[in-house]
């Protein structure tokens, strides 16, 4: 490794990091990809906004710099740390009046977004292109890598100070973690975003009349990644484009997609001390003492001759659930078991609730987020199920095949990339990990489901495909090596 590689200097601008703060997969894409890339000789740290979780768990923290009162902040101080368990240096921002606010980083109680998030996440992006300019006297990036909407406006703060002084002050990324999600806000706040007013326009913020964070970031970024190679293909077209394929379609050349790795500090059915038992591919004792304590504690029949699904999702149309709400009634009158977590729409969660209240020895929900059943749940597992209308990466069913509990997947983005579907040519190639279908609809699940029932009868090729998918490769170092190579493109 050169002197370069050894000396990168990398900025991630995000909003969660595990293990501190977690709301979905954003948050361990920040708490692994940084540690990969400190491990292959970059220097890597992460800019997070100063919610409480944050504020009050980074280690050792020691105040770096202090800002004049903006986005209606009266008190901005910036604070480094290190996250807990991890190498990674972490720069939080102090700023009571915008983050000090309990529960969802991005939403009231009743789960409305905070009518002030334009200025709670423009002032991270601002943050970020300061600290480019030398705002930490003893570290200066030379590559700010934002991730999603919430760090969109990182990459236009740094192009309006480069403008504005001439010369170049870091290379910028912006990765798209899910395209759905795209921070739009009214035309009216630009006014507070502290940017050039020529940024107002199509070749800009501007987004059908409205500012639109993720668009600036997908404008003004150097380069541009996503979490998939297919799911890099699927947003520039319009079924998946979410009205910014056309931008994504004349970026092309700059857009790359790097499939998510898989944590082995945290998920590793080996050295995993959430799950009963430790196993491992060729040894799956402790994944069946895993499934009768799972089913005990969840009150399912003790049934080790009956196949368990699980889901572990947030409950939204983009993951496809009412196609396992309907597909329920068969599941349960095939033999088959089934858990949920998670929670999201009222109607699926009030749907599950119903099913597991009529048939509780076969059908169990849990309501909520909690990490470690959801290592249990996976480790207990015989299939999980992540059936998604569009999937930008998906980690649950990386977790899936890591634990050899089967992915039953629809056929996009990133699952199209890491399962490989159980037909007959894929058994006898030795290529099948999972269960595939095409169409979103009854019809597609229910063929994948029937596949699953039938091989789960075959134990012995049942096991074949459960310890190929453990020992497939999804570790965050290529990820980190291709990361790398991109940023040497670009930095300053």
């Amino acid at each position: 490794m050169n002197n370069m590689e050894m000396t990168m200097r990398v900025l991630h601008v995000c909003s969660e990091i595990y293990p501190l703060l977690k709301t979905g997969g954003l948050a361990d894409v920040a708490g692994a990809l940084p540690t990969a890339q400190i491990a292959g000789g970059c220097d890597a740290r992460v800019l997070v906004p100063g919610f409480p979780a944050l504020r009050a768990g980074i280690l050792d923290q020691e105040a770096v710099a202090e800002l004049e009162p903006m986005f209606g902040a009266r008190s901005i101080r910036l604070y480094r740390g290190v996250l807990p368990g991890s190498p990674i240096a972490v720069y939080v921002i102090d700023a009571p009046d915008l983050y000090d606010r309990p529960g969802n980083p991005y939403a009231d109680a009743d789960n409305h977004a905070y009518p002030d998030n334009y200025r709670r996440f423009a002032l991270l992006g601002w943050v970020a292109a300061r600290m480019a300019e030398g705002l930490d006297p003893s570290w200066r990036p030379q590559v700010v890598h934002a991730h999603d909407w919430h760090a969109g406006l990182a990459p236009a703060y740094l192009k309006a100070a480069e403008q504005a002084s001439s010369q170049h002050l870091a290379g910028s990324v912006q990765t798209i973690h899910n395209l759905a999600y795209q921070g739009n806000f009214p035309a009216h706040v630009f006014d507070e975003l502290r940017l050039p007013w020529h940024f107002f326009a199509v070749d800009g913020i501007e987004f059908h009349g409205h500012c639109s964070f993720l668009k600036a970031g997908l404008f003004y970024a150097d380069k541009l990644t996503t979490v998939s190679p297919t799911y890099a293909r699927e947003i520039q077209g319009p079924e998946q484009g979410f009205g910014l394929d056309g931008l994504l379609r004349s970026r092309a050349g700059d857009l790359v997609g790097i499939l998510n790795g898989v944590d082995d500090a945290v998920w590793n059915p080996a050295a995993d001390p959430l799950i009963p038992r430790p196993y491992a591919a060729g040894s799956l004792a402790g994944k069946r003492a895993g499934k009768t304590a799972l089913q005990r504690e969840a009150g399912l029949a003790v049934q080790n001759d009956a196949p368990l699904f699980c889901v572990v999702s947030r409950l939204t149309d983009q993951k496809g659930l009412h196609l396992v709400l309907d597909a329920l009634p068969g599941i349960v009158a095939r033999g088959g078991q089934i858990m949920l977590l998670g929670s999201g729409d009222a109607a699926l969660e009030a749907g599950f609730q119903a099913a597991a209240a009529a048939q509780p020895q076969s059908v169990a929900v849990k309501i909520g987020y909690d990490e470690q059943l959801s290592h249990r749940l996976i480790g207990a597992s015989d299939v999980i199920l992540v059936p998604s209308r569009f999937e930008p990466c998906g980690l649950t069913q990386l977790y899936g095949l890591k634990y050899g509990t089967l992915p039953l997947v629809r056929r996009v983005g990133g699952l199209a990339d890491t399962v490989v579907d159980c037909s007959l040519e894929n058994l006898d190639e030795g290529l099948a990990t999972g269960f595939v279908f095409d169409s979103f609809d009854a019809a597609g699940i229910d063929a994948a489901l029937r596949r699953a029932f039938a091989l789960y009868k075959r134990k012995s090729n049942w096991k074949l495909v459960q310890e190929r998918g453990m020992r497939q490769q999804f570790d965050w170092n290529a990820a980190a090596g291709h990361y790398l190579a991109l940023y040497h493109r670009i930095a300053s």
